[in-house]
């Protein structure tokens, strides 16, 4: 296998590569696409890795604004990752780790520093063979030990900050045997006013990424329905690639169906008749269909619940709404959730709480919108309606506690209110000297202790869990005997971190300083997100059986 000279990887680092870039417009679903492949290869028997490569110039997602790049998904060492990695560890069923995002302020941050460090022997320090080497090093690493890395490069083609990945990517393809390399170009293919399927947008796009010196090997044409045969055929011949590699990706209810569409269409096949493992693959008779039976299972009825945050974004809560759904999956239910806008619930959204059969109120950082919080998290509690509270979730119902049940007037958290009398919520200890922001939050996995006859004992069904954190303040330890001298008691704890706080006497009143939606799964529903809903469809019965008799 033909190699460049001193780039510092080991070509045997991963077996099979499958690039996945994106044209005409970005939030096509590459992400989507790729990772239902994965799922599929998977299915098949081989093991499968994702990396995501993000061209911005941050080191990680972690100080970036969710309204611009959707939530910031922690992984299990501590990565503040783009979202796409938590459809990668969804769909793939796998933990990943900060290794498998590459980005551009990461790159360029080792590079300089190893030029700092006089590792380059006077040589000028250039984007290629340099930054490229470190991009096709940092790809082979991710790889290693698996039989398939899909590596999807974010953006779209043209854009000036992902033309090095590119050319990285052109250099990959001749370094490897060319049955180790695929490429798939994901394009949009929108219907014009008189209904036809228009193919100009791909063929630009493929124009665009043909000059950079890369020829895709698969196209996949997102559009609301399937391709017509006339469409497919028209955009083989101009883009120069058989018929049959090009597929469809119709919009569908539920991102959970693309695995089984692209199936049906035949992409799975396709590539590994390309890649030239078909061979190994299991028998269709003998593959995993675990995925197909959880994802087509039967509901047998709704919930509502309402999600109460400030980012009027989906994508901001993302791995919220997939819990919850995978929750609805565990217990045969479809769950809606209801929106509910913090900053304006007093005025406006307190209907939308009486609408709702159960209240999560998730994490976040800043002022805005935390008082309508607080009142969400009061409104669960008056009226015995189920509750989850995640990260800041947490600490707004310890300081809903402190204020309307301690009355401690003016109780709340030092991050929000430098003056408060009551500082309920205050600073990790180990922050007070730091200066950076950046990566500096109590991140990643951490074991958090259980204690038994609890809500959370029964959730977790478990002496401890280990859950996904990421945050800066916690519960003051000055005020812990206080609030829990009632009905309010710290179940879960890390030495003297308070990690969950539930209520007695309640249907079912859960908050966890950690992010438990980051290790829910469509085959492995998080426990606190089951319990609620499992609470709230025991709370719906209830409320049958009463008004019946």
């Amino acid at each position: 296998m033909p190699t460049e000279p001193d780039t510092g990887y080991d070509p045997e680092l991963g077996r099979k590569f499958i690039f996945v870039t994106g044209g005409v417009m970005s939030g096509l679903g590459k992400g989507i696409t790729a990772a239902s492949t994965g799922r599929l290869l998977s299915n098949a028997g081989f093991d499968v890795t994702a990396v995501k490569i993000d061209p911005y110039l941050n080191v990680d997602a972690g100080t970036m604004n969710p309204y611009q790049h959707g939530e910031v998904y922690v992984l299990k060492d501590g990565g503040e990752v783009d979202l796409d990695l938590g459809n990668y560890e969804r769909f793939l069923g796998t933990d990943m780790t900060s290794d498998h995002n590459v980005t551009t302020g990461k790159t360029y941050k080792h590079v300089i520093e190893k030029e700092r460090a006089g590792d380059y022997l006077g040589n000028t320090v250039q984007i290629i063979p340099h930054i490229t080497d470190d991009i096709k090093r940092r790809i082979r690493e991710a790889a290693e030990g698996t039989d398939v890395c899909i590596v999807e490069v974010g953006g779209t083609v043209g854009d000036i900050e992902g033309m090095p990945y590119l050319e990285a990517l052109r250099q990959f393809s001749h370094e490897e045997d060319e049955e180790d390399v695929l490429f798939t170009h994901v394009t949009l293919v929108p219907y014009s006013k008189n209904g036809e399927q228009k193919t100009k947008p791909t063929q630009h796009s493929v124009k665009e990424l043909r000059s950079i010196g890369l020829q895709p090997d698969v196209l996949v044409g997102r559009s609301e329905d399937r391709l017509d045969p006339k469409t497919r055929e028209k955009i083989a011949l101009f883009c120069d690639v058989p018929t049959d590699a090009v597929f469809s990706n119709p919009d569908v209810e539920d991102i959970y169906h693309v695995p089984l569409m692209v199936e049906e269409e035949g992409l799975d096949e396709y590539v590994m008749e390309r890649l030239d493992i078909a061979d190994e693959a299991l028998p269709e008779d003998e593959r995993d269909s675990r995925w197909r039976e959880l994802v087509t299972r039967e509901r047998t009825g709704e919930i509502d619940v309402a999600l109460v945050g400030k980012y009027a974004l989906e994508d901001a809560y993302m791995s919220i709404h997939e819990a919850l759904k995978h929750a609805g999956i565990h217990e045969q239910v479809e769950v809606n959730v209801l929106w509910v806008d913090a900053d304006e619930m007093r005025d406006h959204h307190t209907e939308r709480l009486r609408d709702a059969d159960a209240i999560v109120v998730p994490g976040g950082f800043g002022s805005r919108g935390s008082e309508g919080k607080i009142e969400a998290v009061r409104y669960a509690r008056e009226n015995d309606v189920p509750f989850l509270g995640l990260c800041l979730g947490f600490q707004m119902a310890v300081i809903e506690y402190a204020r309307n049940v301690l009355g401690l007037e003016g109780a709340h958290s030092a991050e929000i209110d430098e003056d408060t009398p009551y500082p309920v919520i205050d600073l990790l200890p180990e922050q007070y000297d730091l200066e950076d922001l950046g990566g500096t939050m109590r991140l990643g996995a951490h074991t958090t202790d259980i204690q038994p006859d609890t809500l959370a004992h029964a959730v977790y069904e478990a002496d401890s869990c280990t859950e996904r954190h990421r945050h800066r303040y916690e519960v003051n330890p000055e005020y812990i005997d206080d609030l829990e001298a009632g009905e309010l008691t710290f179940s879960g704890r890390a030495g003297n971190r308070m990690e969950i706080v539930e209520l007695d006497d309640h249907p079912y009143f859960l908050g966890t300083q950690f992010h438990p939606e980051f290790r829910s799964r469509p085959d492995r529903a998080s426990p606190p997100f089951v319990g609620l809903v499992e609470a709230t469809l025991d709370q719906i019965t209830d409320d049958e059986r009463e008004v019946q008799a």
